[in-house]
């Protein structure tokens, strides 16, 4: 069941939620990110929120201090030691965390107000199996410029149609890297995040299949903020495809048992997602150099019933039908039909990730931790102000409910500098 719903809980019924946002100079962003997490409903007194800092970052400190927070949040050191990742981060607060459930989110995520509601629904509804709960992300910056238009169209088809189609079939599901709402007790029992690994949730979502455990999507919303330059898309582009390497090479070390643990489904499932996406992201250009070295000097092109032109011509065009038919029916779904002529640029898309892809692998030989940062808080446009109308997308707090959040001496911090650092989950 996809968007489940139950009789709703009350306030005493609701358990222990924590959430865990990571946080590496995002000073532009924790005023939204604050105002977001505020405007949840959920009980304050039932929250956990844990916002994890390097103890370097001085401007997010300073961003934090003057919002005056007190509880529910507490701030996390990360321990000041390679990888400097998002999942290392993410570990620290774990030790740390209260609540039945965990969920993760980026310092540029905008939920729904009642997505923690939606994500225990869910659970409910769910068998012992279930342990992972994937909400929907979008892009809010979509009129920004073409390359926000086209990431609003990519996440429309991989959150609103490809991800709850590989769920609603048991399917194991590389997760996205935020929005993610967990089972407590199975994602330690799981070993949690890989500090080592720059994609930290595909590798989790996979590990969790060969588990035994299974992850379904709802129909919640978390806006996202996308890279409106060229330069940040293809250094965020390349941290994902650097990941994913990661995560297939480290799978693939124990193939058999893969295959016995996933199944025949979802080996497979593995291996076109996974690999598949960054196989295809490789050697794309090196086919269309061939045909372009062809052209350029008046080589016949190989025949048309041949073997090998049937494979990189259904291969190409296949590619394109599935990317386009899964954007335009997600930006359908989303209502944003009024993008769908950014379509015309998959070929172009193809290119540019393909330019990520092997990017990616230098990067992979070269230093394969290294974190690139995705900087935030630049977007110029939000739909969800758009949807709000007048109203102020990030609307300050009431003075009552300002005072009640005053910033105390007493706020707690937890350092994890004691953490062991040299385990690999």
């Amino acid at each position: 069941m996809e968007h489940p719903r139950i009789t709703r809980l009350s306030d005493d019924e609701l358990p222990v939620y924590t959430i865990i946002v990571a946080l590496y100079r995002e000073a532009a962003a924790v005023k939204g990110l604050i105002a977001a997490l505020d405007a949840l409903d959920y009980p304050a007194e039932k929250l956990d929120i844990k916002l994890v800092l390097e103890p370097d970052d001085a401007r997010t400190w300073a961003a934090l201090e003057s919002l005056r927070l007190r509880v529910p949040y507490e701030l996390v050191v990360a321990p000041a030691v390679r990888p400097q990742t998002k999942p290392k981060a993410l570990n620290a607060a774990l030790a740390f965390a209260r609540g039945r459930y965990v969920a993760v989110y980026d310092a540029e995520d905008r939920p729904e107000p009642d997505q923690l509601r939606q994500a225990l629904a869910a659970f409910h509804v769910g068998d012992d199996r279930l342990c992972c709960v994937q909400a929907r992300l979008t892009i809010d910056n979509t009129a920004d410029n073409w390359l926000t238009r086209l990431f609003t169209a990519e996440y429309a088809g991989l959150y609103d149609v490809f991800l709850p189609g590989l769920a609603r079939r048991n399917l194991p599901l590389p997760l996205g890297g935020t929005s993610n709402h967990f089972d407590a007790a199975v994602l330690r029992s799981a070993g949690a995040w890989d500090p080592y690994n720059v994609t930290e949730d595909a590798d989790l979502g996979m590990r969790l299949a060969r588990l035994g455990y299974r992850t379904t999507v709802i129909a919640s919303t978390t806006y996202e903020e996308a890279p409106a330059k060229l330069g940040a898309w293809m250094k965020q582009r390349a941290r994902w495809m650097k990941g994913w390497m990661q995560t297939w090479l480290v799978h693939m070390r124990t193939p058999v048992p893969l295959w016995r643990e996933l199944g025949v489904a979802g080996f497979l499932t593995f291996q076109l997602v996974i690999g598949g996406t960054v196989l295809s992201a490789l050697v794309h250009p090196l086919f269309l150099a061939l045909l372009g070295w062809r052209f350029a000097v008046g080589a016949p092109l190989p025949d048309p019933d041949s073997a090998l032109t049937l494979l990189y011509g259904g291969a190409l065009i296949s590619g394109y039908a599935a990317s386009t038919t899964l954007a335009l029916m997600g930006l359908a779904r989303r209502g944003l039909l009024a993008s769908a002529w950014v379509v015309l640029l998959m070929p172009a898309h193809w290119l540019m990730l393909s330019v990520a892809a092997w990017r990616a692998l230098i990067l992979l030989l070269r230093d394969p931790h290294h974190w690139d940062k995705t900087e935030h808080g630049l977007a110029r446009t939000s739909r969800r102000r758009q949807y709000a109308g007048s109203a102020e997308a990030e609307a300050p707090l009431a003075d009552g409910h300002a005072a009640a959040r005053a910033w105390s001496r007493s706020v707690r911090i937890s350092s994890m500098c004691s953490m062991p650092t040299d385990s690999r989950t």
